[in-house]
């Protein structure tokens, strides 16, 4: 019983903390699932490849064809954010 309480409040709780997200947070959230889901480490020009140098035109998102990292806010587009808080539960 205890433990469905306690479930129950951190469901809600991060349902609140979803809710009281503003675009600009969401936006970055999107961009971080989208880097988080490129499977090397240069999805995107500022990311740091694994020398340690910056990425720049060597990341995905420089590059033609192949992978589309979201990088920028600008790229977040008003649908994406409608979709990441449905698949989040905003």
């Amino acid at each position: 019983m205890r433990l469905t309480i306690a479930l129950l409040f951190a469901a809600l709780s991060a349902t609140a903390a979803l809710a009281a997200m503003s675009d600009a947070e969401i936006k970055q959230a999107v961009i971080q699932e989208s880097i988080a889901s490129y499977p090397g480490a240069c999805a995107c020009p500022y990311n740091v490849a694994r020398n340690g140098s910056r990425c720049g035109r060597r990341s995905a998102y420089s590059r033609p064809g192949g992978y589309a990292p979201i990088c920028y806010e600008v790229q977040v587009k008003r649908e994406m954010i409608r979709a990441y808080c449905q698949q989040h539960g905003q």
